[in-house]
């Protein structure tokens, strides 16, 4: 899997109810034509980050196939999570100014 492009928007809490930030990132991502969630249009996650304290985690995401927009019931494997944690937290603690 790899993350050709990406965006990122903060989710406001106007309550203030939620401890730290939130911030959704909209990442498009190539896979492999061999893996079961090749699309030839293309996937996109969506992934709800958190960060309190400096850590950085996934609160949730959503794989989206971009031929319909519909949502996909798959779960990434342990890598592929991993490897999008590492990448939200790499791209979070440079737009935030974090060390």
């Amino acid at each position: 899997m790899n993350i050709t492009q990406f965006s990122i928007e903060t989710i406001l809490d106007p309550t203030n109810i939620i401890e730290g930030k939130r911030f959704e990132l909209l990442l498009d991502v190539e896979v492999d034509e061999e893996d079961e969630l090749y699309s030839e249009a293309g996937l996109e996650i969506r992934a709800i980050i958190g960060v309190l304290d400096e850590n950085v985690r996934v609160i949730s995401y959503f794989i989206i196939d971009k031929k319909d927009n519909a949502y996909l019931e798959f779960e990434l494997e342990e890598e592929e999570q991993q490897m999008i944690l590492d990448f939200c937290n790499e791209e979070l603690k440079s737009e935030l100014g974090l060390a």
